[in-house]
């Protein structure tokens, strides 16, 4: 996701019918409908599975203050993490359990409010901020099993106050509180990526000028049929950096690697941070992010709160000069990042299409 409100108008768009998951759930405990059917080449249970492998855990207290020696372990790990998997969990990372916690239960409440008092923040078809589906184009579209509330959070600008429910009373205080440590922990990565990479520690927090910062918490009912659906449909991300909270009752995050999906087993207290399309450009490639998805379960609901941070709109994007050379050629071209947010959020998501957006194309 990039945070973004999108451009689009309601009016534009025909999605059809599309019904909240949870309602369906309710009603119809064992339905799945033909638009969450996924066709056969897309069904989870279908897919590679590589449950041995492990993404990398980082100590976030080892890069900050430990000893030298455990502070350039530890950076080497980083740079394995950003260079091989595009995605590690991190822990010891300074924000409170107590926070964390809080957060995940005002989101939890929401979902669980009557369907009436939640479509006070409607989601309007072609944009991304409010309650319900995001990235829903067409009437043919396969949906995901999964609702959404999504709202922006950094600069002021890109909030729709409307959209912020007033139930429960504690949602928009805790929700504020929690963005800011978020905002911190996601500038001291990018202080830690920029030294991984030989440049000044202030390198890219300097470059991404009045950040952007939006969040998404998503709600995935159990489903009856979890071979058939998918909660969350394959793609990247499309901010520089992205900071998931996910609850420990299931395992539902799943990352693409070797051709073959990893799940990414909760830890408690963890937070899962993967690169973006953002930070692959920056970089030229050498950190790339990942394409992921998120599968449901029979028994187990899941719910996850999602931060999306990002370069202001105005800053032009592009290879770091410095990680430009004969052996390693520019692989993306210029431009604004307002520009690609606007193509991010008017697109469905389909794995890492949208970065063609970016990248230069060779003739032979």
């Amino acid at each position: 996701m990039a945070p973004v409100t999108c451009s689009t108008t309601s009016s534009e768009i025909r999605i059809g019918e599309v019904e909240d998951v949870q309602e369906l759930r309710r009603a119809r405990p064992t339905a799945v409908p033909e638009r969450y059917v996924r066709d056969t080449n897309e069904r989870p249970a279908l897919s590679a599975i590589l449950p041995s492998l492990h993404v990398p855990v980082i100590d976030l207290s080892k890069l900050v203050c430990g000893t030298k020696r455990q502070s350039q372990e530890e950076m080497a790990k980083l740079t394995a993490a950003c260079e091989e998997w595009g995605f590690f969990q991190v822990i010891n990372h300074g924000i409170e359990t107590e926070l964390l916690e809080t957060m995940e239960r005002v989101a939890k409440e929401f979902f669980m409010l009557p369907l009436e008092e939640k479509e006070k923040y409607p989601m309007a078809p072609g944009t991304i901020q409010g309650y319900g589906h995001a990235f829903v184009f067409s009437e043919d579209q396969k949906l995901d099993w999964c609702n959404m509330l999504a709202l922006g959070v950094e600069p002021a600008f890109i909030r729709k106050p409307h959209l912020w429910p007033a139930n429960p009373a504690n949602l928009s205080y805790t929700l504020e509180k929690y963005s800011k440590s978020i905002r911190r922990l996601c500038q001291i990565l990018l202080i830690l990526i920029s030294r991984s990479l030989g440049l000044s520690p202030n390198y890219f927090n300097e470059m991404f000028g009045e950040a952007v910062q939006a969040v998404r918490m998503n709600y995935y009912p159990p489903c009856s049929r979890p071979d058939l659906v998918l909660g969350l449909s394959p793609h990247s991300d499309g901010s520089a950096l992205t900071v998931l909270q996910q609850d420990t009752t299931s395992v539902g995050l799943q990352i693409l690697k070797d051709n073959a999906w990893v799940p990414v087993h909760p830890i408690p207290d963890a937070l899962v941070i993967n690169i973006g399309d953002t930070i692959e450009v920056l970089t030229n490639g050498r950190y790339r992010s990942v394409e992921h998805r998120a599968v449901t379960n029979r028994e187990s609901d899941r719910l996850s709160v999602v931060t999306f941070y990002a370069p202001s709109y105005d800053v032009e994007l592009g290879p770091v000069p410095e990680l430009v050379n004969d052996q390693q050629p520019c692989r993306y071209r210029r431009f604004n990042h307002g520009e690609y947010s606007r193509h991010y959020v008017t697109n469905k998501l389909q794995g890492k299409k949208n970065l063609e957006f970016a990248k230069i194309q060779t003739s032979y």
